[in-house]
């Protein structure tokens, strides 16, 4: 089963796609992981998307398709596949379709995991990523004395809030999405595709225990 998962920054997508590569083994495809990958290995399109990343605008659609393409081609999508981030409008999907029913394929269901605004920016506001090793970790539900003293589970080291974590910033963000990637919501309901999830439980394996009912 080809899937697309579809929600707003901080709804799950990146964390439900982890738990449904280790229980079916499908592939998970992120687009920021590929832009990052695409541009390591100096492929063509990732010598392109280099160029906008470095003068900081966004990755234009015929960039981003070149690497899910390149991606596509290069990998075995026998398991099923989870994309993550894409596609992120209307014309991508579309594109997507395309791309897919070149391959004898296509996307069989989009979940939306519908989470409140207010739920994400209190999610995204409470995140913290370690100095020393990356991790990503929260002070939701601790008081400010735990949450001050907040250290790494997994090496030890500082835990601080990124700078575009902010209740401003993140609201810009679910604007964007809101204007951009909601539409999608339309597109893939009228193929009878479109699937939601409650995305709101604080307990991710909650939510990942009703993604699985959608899929079964």
């Amino acid at each position: 089963m080809n899937i697309v998962l579809l929600g707003g920054p901080g709804a799950g997508k990146g964390t439900q796609s982890e738990f449904l590569t280790a229980e079916f083994g499908m592939l998970h495809i992120s687009t920021g992981d590929l832009l990052r990958e695409a541009v390591a290995n100096q492929t063509e399109a990732g010598v392109k998307a280099k160029s906008f990343m470095d003068a900081g605008e966004l990755v234009p659609d015929e960039v981003i398709l070149g690497i899910m393409q390149e991606k596509f081609e290069t990998s075995d999508l026998s398991n099923g596949l989870i994309l993550d981030g894409f596609p992120r409008n209307t014309e991508q999907a579309i594109a997507l379709d395309k791309m897919l029913d070149c391959l004898g394929a296509q996307i069989d269901k989009a979940i939306l995991i519908d989470t409140p605004n207010d739920i994400i920016i209190q999610r995204i506001c409470s995140r913290r990523m370690c100095k020393s090793c990356g991790h990503i970790g929260s002070v939701l539900g601790m008081n400010a004395e735990d949450a001050a003293a907040y250290v790494c589970p997994d090496c030890g080291g500082e835990m601080y809030q990124r700078d575009d974590d902010n209740e401003a910033t993140v609201q810009n963000r679910i604007d964007v999405y809101m204007e951009k990637t909601a539409p999608l919501i339309d597109y893939y309901s009228k193929q009878n595709k479109l699937a939601k999830v409650d995305g709101s439980p604080s307990v991710p394996k909650e939510v990942f225990e009703n993604l699985k009912a959608v899929l079964e």
